[in-house]
This record gives structure tokens, C-alpha cells and sequence, in this order.
């Protein structure tokens, strides 16, 4: 096995952006990986990619890219195929918001310099794809990786999730170009939650280190089912983000575990902490006691205990339905599920709200057709049909929580 983070002898003669590149060569189990390093959205990037496949040959082509990143990119209308009743059945609304933001974050700087975002990654398959060449996707989903981010940390670091996602939506300063090359030093997610990522160790690991494991262990399946094959591969280019070209090298070196089981374990949902629906539960418990002991002292101060937590609950529902451009009757509907809690076990108020919603304001071939481009503008989540019943969905259920504490406050101060 060895490892050496210089190019070839004939380096003098190539292009500045590829000089430029940060790129690692590992060999190992007769397999050579060139690892190069990118920006996801960068100019020199992109002829780095195509420049190293002019130059070099190659047995196969990874990329940083999940299956259904890549059949996004592959497949710009795979947006039509969203089933919003179904995401919002199965409560992967806020997921599905989640993945648009992130998405909208790098087109957004993809906008600013005129380039198509992950642009190096098409590049890449489009370069595979000429030469006849296998593509590997080998990094681990979005979707999964936020889910292991968020339960991997306490409630402070989610909030620091939730404002980095909401930040990047939010904010409209110009990013120079030479900042954009500094990506090649982090990581797209990581650089998203920056600040969170260097003072939360579980939050570096899950969005950095743990895809760095996770991507070396595919590149070592695939080249491992290619040496099976009747034309082994011997050489790869893995085309990734930067920020996991020294964790990927190092895994290279050091990793010896079957790569089957350690993808199973790191794609894995770890079980969330039970702390949330504890104290919820017991919020719960605390105000229905309450309420039933201002019942014991009189019918009207049991009456009114019963009243402040609808209003709260049912006003609060309405006030995050309104606040994400709700129709009236999703309003109406949050209003009256709100106060409904106890009996609607698992069902949260933004299911009700939302699929009111999209009952009321189907989506349009057009809210499909402009949906990557109306996020990327915080404005647009408000536009599209589409995002605002996701909006609708998360402000709802967010508003029904804060009502929830608002009325236990009052009702257990009404006991004293």
C-alpha cells in the first residue's frame, strides 16, 4: 500500500487548474484510487476534471454522489415524480424542505459565477460516460446523513442545524470567487453548518468523518466486485469534495473492516433520544394534571384551563400555518386539530395542515418546473405550491409546540 499526494513527473505541463487541485494517489489490493479534490461549485474544478481524464486512463470513475442525487442530475424533471400526500403521510415534509435548502444554497452560488451546480460531478460522468467507463456513486444519502446529524446531537446543536439551513436561504451577500475555492477545505454540508461542525464533535462526525468511512468502503466493494469481473479495474478516479480528501487517503490506508457491514452500519438511523418526547409526555401530563385539579376547585376554573390550552394549541397551530402562507382552510384545519393532541397520537397538526394544502392547491406542472429555481430565493418558498406546503407542514408544527408551553405556563401559573 502507498500513498503520495504529488502528480506525475509530467505535472509541469499541465493546466493551472489542475496544478492547482488538491489530489492524493493510494494504491492499495492492487488497485491504484487518484483521489481529486473539488469544489462543488468552482470553475477550475470543473477543467481539473476533464483534464485528468484527457491526461490519465482510467478502469472507472467514482463521484461523490448518492442514487438519487445522481438521477436528479442525470433526470431534471425527477421533481415531477414528488408524491407530496405521500411525504406528508409518512412525515418526511421537513426532510424533503431540508434537502430543497441545501440544494438551494448551492445553486445559489452556482448562479452567482454562472456555473451548474456539481457541475465537476457532471463533468466527471460525462467524461466516464464518453470512455465507456463504469460510474461509481459512492457517497452515503442527504437524507440519511442530516437524520444521523440531528440525533447525534443535543437540542442546541439542532437549532445551530435548523438556523445554518435557514441562514443559507436567508442571506443574499455575494461570495467572491476566491472564497469559493476555499470550499476545497471543507465540505458543501460541512461548510453549511461551519461554526456548529467545529464545536460539535458528534456533528463533524456524522456530516464529515462518518461519509469519509462510508465512501472509502464503497470504493473498496466496487473495486473489490470489479476484481471478480472479467475486465478488473486498476485504477480509479474518485472525484470528491475536498474537505474528505485527507479522511478518504487515511481511510485507504488504515481501513481493514469487511466494507459491506460498515456501510450497513454507518447508513444505520441511530435511535433518537427519548428525551424530547419525555418532557414533552411530561408537559403533557403536568397540564393535564393541572387541569384536573382546577376542575376539583370549581367547574369554571377547569372550564377555562380547557380553553387556554385550545386557544394556545389551536391559535399557535394557525399562527405557523398563516406565517407559511397557508390557505384559510389549512388554517382552519390547524386551528382545529391543534388542541386534538391526546387523541391523535404520532399525527402531528403540520400532517392535517399540510394536507389540507395540497388538497386545496394542487401542484402545477409549472411549481414542478420552477421548484430548484424559486428555493433558491427565500421569497420563493412562499411562491411555489410546492415548498409552501412543506413550509406549511414545519411552521405548523412548530407553532402547535410553542402554543403547547405557552399554555402549560399559564395553566400551571393559574394553580398558584
Amino acid at each position: 500500500m502507498s500513498s503520495e499526494n504529488e502528480l506525475p513527473a509530467s505535472a509541469g505541463e499541465m493546466s493551472a487548474s489542475l496544478a492547482a487541485q488538491p489530489i492524493a494517489r493510494i494504491t492499495r489490493d492492487g488497485v491504484e484510487y487518484v483521489l481529486l479534490g473539488t469544489a462543488h461549485v468552482s470553475r477550475a474544478s470543473v477543467e481539473a476534471v476533464r483534464e485528468i481524464l484527457e491526461r490519465e486512463s482510467f478502469d472507472a470513475v467514482a463521484v461523490e454522489l448518492c442514487d438519487p442525487r445522481y438521477k436528479s442530475m442525470r433526470d431534471p424533471e425527477s421533481f415531477r415524480n414528488l408524491d407530496l400526500f405521500q411525504i406528508i403521510r409518512q412525515g418526511k415534509a421537513g426532510l424533503v424542505a431540508a434537502n430543497l435548502a441545501l440544494s438551494a444554497f448551492q445553486r445559489r452560488l452556482a448562479e452567482q459565477f454562472g456555473i451548474e451546480p456539481g457541475a465537476e460531478m457532471k463533468a466527471a460522468i460525462d467524461g466516464a460516460e464518453a470512455r465507456d467507463l463504469p460510474i461509481w456513486l459512492i457517497d452515503r444519502e442527504v437524507g440519511v446523513t442530516l437524520k444521523r446529524a440531528i440525533r447525534s446531537v443535543g437540542f442546541m446543536d439542532r437549532v445551530g442545524i435548523m438556523g445554518g439551513l435557514a441562514a443559507s436561504l436567508i442571506t443574499r451577500e455575494d461570495v467572491e470567487e476566491s472564497e469559493i475555492e476555499k470550499l476545497k477545505e471543507g465540505d458543501m454540508l460541512g461548510s453549511m453548518f461551519n461554526e456548529f461542525a467545529k464545536e460539535s464533535p458528534p456533528l463533524f462526525e456524522a456530516l464529515i468523518a462518518e461519509r469519509d468511512r462510508y465512501m472509502t468502503a464503497r470504493l473498496r466493494e466496487e473495486s473489490t466486485d470489479s476484481l471478480r469481473a472479467d475486465k478488473p479495474v486498476r485504477r480509479v478516479l474518485a472525484v470528491i469534495g475536498a474537505g474528505h480528501l485527507a479522511g478518504i487517503e487515511k481511510a485507504l490506508e488504515a481501513q481493514q473492516d469487511d466494507p459491506g457491514p460498515m456501510q450497513k452500519a454507518l447508513s444505520e438511523l441511530p435511535p433518537g433520544s427519548p428525551w424530547p418526547k419525555r418532557i414533552g409526555l411530561a408537559l403533557f401530563v403536568v397540564i393535564a394534571v393541572a387541569i384536573a385539579i382546577l376542575f376539583y376547585r370549581g367547574t369554571d376554573s377547569g372550564t377555562e384551563a380547557l380553553w387556554t390550552w385550545a386557544l394556545c394549541t389551536g391559535i399557535g397551530s394557525a399562527i405557523g400555518t398563516l406565517a407559511a402562507g397557508g390557505h384559510p382552510l389549512s388554517t382552519l384545519a390547524a386551528l382545529v386539530v391543534g388542541p386534538l393532541k391526546p387523541f391523535r397520537p404520532g399525527v402531528p397538526v403540520g400532517a392535517a395542515a399540510a394536507g389540507v394544502e395540497v388538497w386545496i392547491h394542487r401542484p402545477r406542472v409549472a411549481d414542478f418546473d420552477s421548484l430548484r429555481d424559486d428555493v433558491i430565493h427565500w421569497t420563493g418558498w412562499w411562491k411555489n405550491r410546492i415548498s409552501r406546503t412543506l413550509m406549511v407542514f414545519v411552521f405548523a408544527n412548530f407553532g402547535m409546540i410553542l402554543g403547547e408551553w405557552i399554555a402549560g405556563f399559564r395553566i400551571v401559573k393559574s394553580l398558584l
